[in-house]
């Protein structure tokens, strides 16, 4: 599907992919349906049977639960009970998702051969898929994740570290449970492929392609740290599950996702930039004044700033127009396969004149002309990007074989940008923000501490001495079946560090921000 050829509308006389439509004859069961421990199938059940069973799987958990009580961006506790968390996100990724991935079924032959040569599309497996991808995001959102991610590498000797998309996996795959004979949940080997946002480690990223320059990593690699990938969806203790789920996609090159994965992905990339801009305007965190004056001193002097050094960009980050100009620099650098400086301004222009001259020249305030105000942005905005997707059968290695067109790309990241300029960066959040940093690794050491009590530490909590039981006989095994992957020593108290190193991490990750602020006062911290 070239860029000029937008997914048409849904039309009930079109064919479907790997469809369960009524009447139609059960399709045979392939390896995207397999799970690593077979299960009984009902008889004469439909193709999409076995993905419905995985959706409800993740619907039912409670580790999806608990993404009502925790933090997207902004904490709820100081803005009221409209702002969305990790649960209301990722339902909403879970509709745009479904939406892409219907429309998708109803487009044209050769395209539809595209998607089936790569491995096929389902929509159900796109849901399954966009419900789990936040399940690995520990209290306070990416804040917490940092912090997890610092001290697992820094105090607990694990050299991965931590990642939300990698617990993701570890979650599915060995936490959470489904009866009592089997870890995880068991899903498809299809629902479990479409969750590898980023389908490598941490580590084997590091031992082989930190030579490559930044355009030519795939997108979440970012640049390497000293131990890894920046971004990354499988911890080495699920690499060999990691493995055996992608050989099911023999189409899909080794550092791509798959097709029902770049949807969730896209999916999560509009909601990110819409509906937390959402949030922002209700919380009256975006400002009309600043942010007009960055996009509009960009557009009036993009020529004269085009002729700046781009040191003299970086040192004055304050200055309006300044922090754009050095988005678009950044964005030919890494993504020189698809920016465009026209694509660009036309996106600069077409956010100044809908969000900072429509939407936010005008206050929320709470009003029903300001919900429709908002709704009537959210809606038209929804609308162009999921109306401007692209199949790819070869994509660039830094997009994927499901993108967004060219200029939604551009609206994408200038969206964003404002997310990251005027939220994220913003000074008042920062008080809240480093104390939630300092209760996270407090919490860490803290646990840490209790499990290597030889007084005291069985009296910790159950769930967290069962944690460190298991996780330590993975290494075990790790160490049995494939040891390369093993990095540093691997002796029996080696072993032991990283599966209690790993528990604390698990533990953690696994709480509420409330649950997280109480475990922290209760150990007196």
């Amino acid at each position: 599907m070239s860029e000029r050829d937008p997914i048409p509308p849904v039309s009930p006389a079109a064919p479907a992919l790997h469809s369960d439509r009524s009447g139609a004859a059960p399709v045979p069961r392939d390896a995207r349906h397999a799970r690593a421990t077979p299960e009984d199938v009902l008889p004469g059940a439909r193709a999409s049977h076995d993905f419905r069973v995985d959706l409800e799987r993740i619907r039912f958990s409670p580790y999806f639960s608990r993404l009502s009580a925790v933090t997207q961006v902004v904490p709820q506790a100081t803005s009221g009970p409209v702002i969305h968390n990790r649960l209301t996100h990722s339902i909403k990724v879970t509709a745009v998702a479904r939406e892409i991935a219907v429309a998708l079924l109803y487009t044209d032959e050769k395209t539809r051969a595209t998607i089936d040569a790569l491995g096929g599309c389902d929509p159900v497996v796109v849901q399954a898929a966009a419900s789990a991808h936040d399940l690995g995001h520990p209290p306070f959102g990416h804040l917490g994740e940092q912090v997890l991610d610092r001290v697992g590498r820094e105090r607990l000797g694990l050299a991965e570290g931590f990642e939300g998309n990698a617990q993701t996996l570890r979650i599915l795959a060995e936490l959470d449970t489904h009866g009592a004979a089997q870890p995880g949940l068991n899903l498809t080997t299809a629902v479990r492929a479409a969750v590898l946002k980023y389908p490598w480690t941490r580590l084997e990223w590091a031992s082989s392609h930190t030579d490559l320059p930044p355009h030519e990593r795939p997108r979440g690699a970012g640049a390497p740290i000293s131990t890894g990938a920046h971004k990354f969806s499988i911890y080495s203790l699920h690499a060999r599950e990691a493995e055996a789920v992608r050989a099911a996609y023999p189409a899909i090159a080794p550092w791509q996702q798959t097709v029902e994965c770049s949807i969730m992905d896209i999916a999560d990339d509009i909601a990110y930039s819409l509906h937390d801009l959402d949030d922002f305007y209700r919380a009256g965190v975006l400002q009309h004044a600043t942010v007009s004056a960055e996009l509009r001193s960009w557009l009036r002097g993009r020529a004269e700033l085009s002729g700046l050094a781009d040191g003299e960009i970086a040192a004055h980050p304050r200055v309006p127009g300044y922090r754009l100009e050095a988005l678009r620099r950044h964005l030919l650098t890494r993504d020189g396969w698809i920016a465009d400086d026209e694509a660009f301004g036309n996106a600069v222009d077409r956010v100044a004149e809908e969000l900072v001259d429509g939407l936010l020249a005008v206050p929320f305030d709470g009003g029903i002309a300001s919900e429709r105000e908002l709704s009537a942005f959210i809606r038209r905005w929804l609308d162009r990007f999921q109306a401007s997707i692209v199949v790819e059968a070869n994509p660039h290695v830094r997009s994927g074989h499901i993108r967004l067109a060219t200029q939604a790309w551009h609206d994408v990241m200038v969206l964003k940008f404002v997310h990251t300029r005027f939220v994220l960066e913003n000074p008042d959040l920062a008080t809240t923000q480093r104390g939630q940093a300092r209760l996270v690794e407090s919490l860490v050491v803290g646990l840490d501490e209790w499990l290597r009590d030889p007084d005291d530490s069985s009296r910790a909590p159950r769930r967290l001495l069962e944690q460190v039981e298991e996780a330590t006989e993975s290494y075990h095994e790790l160490r049995r079946e494939d040891p390369t992957r093993l990095i540093g020593d691997s002796d029996d108290a080696s072993l032991a560090r990283r599966g209690r190193g790993r528990a604390v991490i698990d533990y953690v990750a696994s709480l509420t921000d409330a649950q997280a602020q109480s475990v922290t006062a209760q150990l007196g911290r």
